[in-house]
């Protein structure tokens, strides 16, 4: 039988260079999509997949991210009195979307890092992975597709998007041999690869599901590209010893809000959604002269 995945490692501990000087004292996965924080969308998307528990690997600049899932029972105490019970009701429901767990980021940079400082929060059990300030949007949602074909096969397995021919150098690319529809083997894993190096159009990224063995390769793992610590090299090690699959997202738009361009675009494209704004923000967007 299948062991059921309950948990869900979110790294946080970036410095978010990208968005300087807004991220100077405020951390990018708190900047909003219209009236959300980006990681909120993350947490969203990880519960509606019947996720339990969620680990936030954060840093000394972080504390907005547990105060933001924190508990207001004062907040809520004066907008209960102010007559404003459905945002009352809003932000207590933050708090309740999982049980949150905080650990502090140490070790050598890079993206393998916070997933190994996790171990002892996920212990001997699969686990998924997802980035906090990226997120696709998608029905069903992204995570919830990756553990069904999980329940499905007990096969380790990533997210995948096409991505352009000249992007590949952003993500880590799969070298991939097709098992069914939109399941692919992965071969190995290039962090970052030029365009004359990538095997494939096929970006794996984004989320994961990795059984506890991940750990144990992420610790023996040598620094690789930049002296960093990357968990697609621990991956591509894994996919030596068994099967991992990447499972290309079916209906889903992808954002990398990390960059300064995803993060307008889905401000733009959630803005157009939004029950409150969406009429009066499309009609502001024609009137643009562009």
């Amino acid at each position: 039988m299948v062991q059921r995945i309950r948990k869900a490692v979110i790294p946080a501990a970036g410095y978010g260079t990208r968005f300087l000087p807004a991220t100077k004292a405020m951390p990018k996965e708190m900047l909003p999509i219209i009236d959300k924080p980006i990681i909120q969308y993350v947490v969203e998307e990880a519960v509606a997949s019947g996720i339990t528990d969620i680990i936030i690997v954060t840093g000394w600049n972080k504390r907005s991210i547990e105060d933001h899932f924190d508990f207001p029972y004062a907040l809520s105490r004066y907008l209960r009195e102010s007559g404003k019970e459905k945002q009352a009701e809003e932000i207590m429901s933050i708090s309740k979307l999982a049980n949150f767990i905080y650990v502090r980021q140490k070790g050598p940079y890079g993206n393998g890092t916070p997933i190994l400082n996790a171990r002892s929060a996920i212990g001997d059990e699969p686990f998924a992975i997802l980035w906090g300030d990226e997120l696709i949007h998608s029905h069903p949602p992204r995570l919830k597709q990756m553990i069904d074909a999980w329940d499905a096969t007990g096969i380790p397995n990533i997210s995948a998007v096409r991505v352009p021919r000249e992007s590949v150098r952003t993500y880590g690319i799969a070298d991939i041999t097709p098992v069914s529809t939109h399941v692919f083997k992965i071969n190995r894993l290039i962090e970052k690869p030029t365009p004359d190096e990538a095997p494939s159009d096929l970006a794996a990224h984004g989320a994961y599901i990795m059984p506890p063995r991940i750990f144990d390769i992420l610790a023996e793992t040598s620094l690789g590209k930049g002296g960093e610590l990357w968990l697609s090299d621990a991956i591509s090690t894994l996919a030596k010893e068994q099967d991992v699959h990447a499972i290309e997202i079916q209906d889903g738009t992808y954002y990398d809000t990390g960059n300064k361009l995803g993060y307008m675009k889905a401000v733009v494209e959630f803005g157009l959604k939004h029950p409150e704004l969406h009429g009066d923000f499309r009609t502001f967007l024609k009137q643009l002269d562009l």
